[in-house]
Order: structure tokens, then sequence, then C-alpha cells
């Protein structure tokens, strides 16, 4: 008998990983595939039969999808976040703006005219060439689909071609239009606690034949724009009538150091959480902003100056750079800042701008301030979110006020100055949009409900290509393998 339990414990041992050593239990199993005994299968059939597989996988459980984040909010060194994603088949890689302002995914055309080919933010920009994919079919005017973004009044029909055509003007004047094409996006999901890589869905995008503004400058090009809206035509709404992805999503802008930062298709968790209710039936990331406090003290603004109505409003946008507000709430903002702080720095005027020459830490000098918003969240501010260093001459540093005027318009935009550094949750079920002040560079807990409607708590958030599965395993995943193992040592007794 002590045999026998000497074998089962051997077996055992060969059956656990390394990592049951260091940590106590076993991190996974590693599972043979059965290969025919004659051999006689192609690695074709092996890639679709495991192709199919993770697609009945992630249809029946959902996930967490993890994209990459670069960029920064620095208006002087970038001025965007973007992340790179995968379309086509073969896939190729594009570098997109994210981009909460709006609903569309698009990327540079191969018949684009005029658009940038090489970029000052040091990436190799792509071209997308619906003939060179496989996988790649244009959107005709009566597929079903084209009516996503006839809803929105972004899309309309080519008489001579039947093809979905589209057309965007962006807040900054910019704009693009093409046409939408169906193709395969590629990612990296997380199931439970496994990743799976390579994994891939059918979406609608804009293939973009023509560019104008900005983003035709070379400066800081990009592929593409990455809409991250609720409309149907986004592809977090179309990911998730497929059953790949929660109607939820989340990111973490880091603001210092490189920038960078998180973004998923999932609910970051985080105990700090605030939340406040989403406007309805907007087109944006509307948001009830009540009241801006600096020092504590709320500021002389009405209301009425925040409230959203034909176009007016607060607005969530990671699309911006900075922030704006309202000559309304502007004026008090800027007053109350100037005051709070003329005893300590010399406040000049730059270029329009109110800035602050000093000689020591803004976080010594500037008060805090807060956004206040419907429901009891307030959104607090540091000094470095709400002021933009200028220039460092000598010793003494020159920062400016970072949120800007908006001359005739009852509308606030909260951009990425006001938004780095802080998780944001997007959770497009619930109507809600939350947030916590938060290290961008650390890992989150990200949860998806599964349409079995449990919970999948991972860690995730600082995946690379080469990355492997996330190292917390949920106790199902555990008890099932202790379960084996038990099975296993009865076998032999």
């Amino acid at each position: 008998m002590s045999a026998i339990r000497f074998a089962a414990a051997i077996l055992i041992y060969c059956l656990l990983p390394a990592a049951v050593l260091s940590y106590g239990f076993p991190a996974a199993l590693k599972l043979e595939r059965v290969i025919p005994a004659n051999h006689e299968m192609e690695l074709s059939q092996l890639k679709a039969r495991d192709k199919a597989r993770h697609g009945r996988l992630l249809q029946s459980l959902g996930g967490v999808i993890d994209f990459p984040v670069d960029g920064t909010f620095d208006p002087f060194v970038v001025g965007l976040y973007y992340t790179k994603i995968r379309l086509g088949s073969p896939p190729r890689d594009f570098y997109v703006q994210v981009d909460t302002g709006s609903d569309v995914l698009w990327v540079s055309c191969a018949s684009c005219n005029g658009c940038p080919q090489t970029s000052g933010l040091q990436i190799q920009l792509n071209f997308f060439d619906p003939g060179s994919s496989v996988t790649a079919t244009p959107v005709s005017c009566s597929d079903q689909r084209c009516s996503w973004g006839i809803q929105s009044s972004d899309s309309g029909c080519s008489v001579q071609n039947n093809l979905c055509a589209y057309t965007f003007q962006y807040g900054d004047g910019s704009g693009t239009s093409g046409f939408y094409v169906s193709d395969v996006l590629q990612f990296d999901m997380i199931v439970g606690s496994s990743l799976v890589p390579n994994s891939t869905a059918p979406v609608v995008f804009g293939c973009s034949t023509s560019q104008t503004g900005d983003l035709v400058k070379s400066d800081r090009a990009v592929d593409g724009i990455f809409g991250f809206g609720q409309q149907g035509m986004s592809v977090i709404s179309q990911l998730a009538s497929q059953g790949l992805a929660p109607r939820v999503f989340s990111h973490c802008l880091k603001g210092e150091n490189g920038g960078g930062g998180i973004l998923v298709l999932g609910e970051i968790v985080e105990p700090n959480m605030v939340f406040t209710p989403l406007v309805p039936s907007q087109p944006h990331y509307n948001v009830n902003l009540l009241s801006i406090s600096v020092n504590g003290q709320a500021l002389p603004i009405n209301p009425s100056v925040f409230s959203t109505s034909n176009g007016q409003g607060t607005i969530i946008d990671t699309g911006t750079t900075l922030a704006y507000l309202s000559e309304a709430a502007y004026v008090p903002f800027v007053e109350a800042i100037t005051n709070a702080v003329s005893q300590s720095v010399r406040p000049v005027v730059s270029k329009g701008n109110q800035c602050y020459v000093i000689a020591t830490s803004v976080a010594d000098l500037f008060p805090p301030v807060s956004l206040n918003f419907a429901g009891g969240a307030s959104m607090f501010l540091n000094p470095q979110d709400y002021l933009i260093q200028q220039n460092n001459v000598g010793g003494t540093a020159v920062w400016c006020i970072g949120f800007q005027r908006i001359q005739n318009q009852g509308i606030t935009i909260l951009g990425d100055l006001v938004l780095k550094d802080k998780i944001f949750v997007y959770d497009l079920v619930g109507q809600r949009i939350g947030w916590a002040n938060y290290d961008c560079s650390m890992s989150v807990n990200v949860s998806a409900t599964s349409s079995s409607g449990r919970s999948e708590y991972v860690n995730a958030g600082q995946f690379s290509e080469n990355s492997a599965a996330p190292q917390k395993l949920s106790l199902d995943i555990v008890g099932n393998t202790l379960m084996l193992l038990l099975m296993v040592i009865n076998m032999f007794l």
C-alpha cells in the first residue's frame, strides 16, 4: 500500500507545475490534445478546430478584452492616448486614438488621398486594404448594419457603388469620410483565469478615404480613431451583441512618466469608486455637473450653466486633451484659483491664458478642486489635474490653467487633463459612470459578468503580446483541480 501511495504521490508531483511549490496550489494543468494515430491532421485543421473551440468558449462565457495603451495627456509631448488593434486576415496592426466622444472605429484605407504617411509618435502607420484580407467584405446599403450608422446621421448610401458610406466631423474641426467594411478584429481575451490569445470576432468599421484638419498632420498622426460611444456601430456594442464582452468598459490613463495606461472591456473593480448617472438619450457620455468647489468653497455659478439641453451639458471625452468650461463657469473658476495663490506666486497672462510663475511645487501652493455631480459623487482634482506646465527656466516654472474657455456655448468637456490618474468605468447597462483616483501604473482587478449571470474576477491591465495568463485563479479552477487529483489518488487505493 505504501508503494501505491508513493506511486500516486509521484503522479501528483508530475501533474503539478512548479508554481505549486512556491504558492501552495496549482496554477495550471497541461492538457494534451489527442492526435489521430495516423498523424494525418494538417496544421490548418488544428488551428480551425482550436478557433472553433475558442469561439464556443467565448460565446458561452464572455470575458475581459484587454488593450495596450500608449500616449500621454501632455499637449507639449503627445496630447492623446492611443491603442494598438489587429484587423483582417492575415491581421495587421493599427494604432488608433482612444475616443469616448465618438462611436465608430475607423482606420486609414489603402485608397486614402492625403492621409499622413509617417508619424512623429515613432509608430509605423498602416493602411487597411480590403483586397488583401480574405475575410473583408464591404458593407452594402442594403445591409442591416448600415442602418446603425444612419441612425446617428453619420452614414449614407453611395448611389454609384452601393457602398455604405460615412462622414464624420469632430469638435476640433477635423473630419474624415469613407465607407464601411466588415472584417475580423483580433484580440486577447481573459476568460475566467485563462488568457485566450488571438481570438477573433467580426466587426464593422470605417475605411477612411479622406481626412482633413489635424488628422492629416504627421506630428502626432495615428492610423485612425477607436470610438467607444454607445451607438450600435461602436465596437463595444457589436462585441456585446455577440456575447463576447460585457456592456461595460474601463480605462486608467497614466499621467506621468511617459503616460500609457489600461483599457479593458469589463469593469475595473476598486473599493473607492463613486458613480453618477448618465443623462439619458444623449449622443455622448453626458453627466450632470452641479457645482465646482475650490478649497472646499462652492463657486458662485448658476446651476443652469451646467444643465443638459439643446447641445449643452457636461461631457466626458478621452478624445479631448485639455478641459473646457463655458464663460459663466470659467471666469469664477480662474478668479478663485488666482485669489488662493496670489500671495505665493506671480500671476501672468500668456497668449490669453492665466499662468503663474512659481519657484516651488504646485502641490504645495495650489488649492484642491472638486467637481460635484448628481448622486453625491465628487471628482477631486489635484493641481496637476487643472494646471499645465508651460516651461521651466532658471529654477522657476510657468504653470497655466489647463481649463480653457468656450465662448457662447453652455458646454463643459472633461478631457484627458482631468481624466488621467483615475479609474473610469462606463457602465452602459446601469447607465452610469464611476471613477476613483488610482496609480495607473499598477494592475487592476476586472469583473466580467458571463452569460450565466456569474461574475468572473481577473487581474488585468498590464498584459503584453508575450504575456502569460493572469496569476490569480478563480476558486472554481483550484477546486476542480484538487477534485481531479483526489480522483487520481482513489484510482491507486
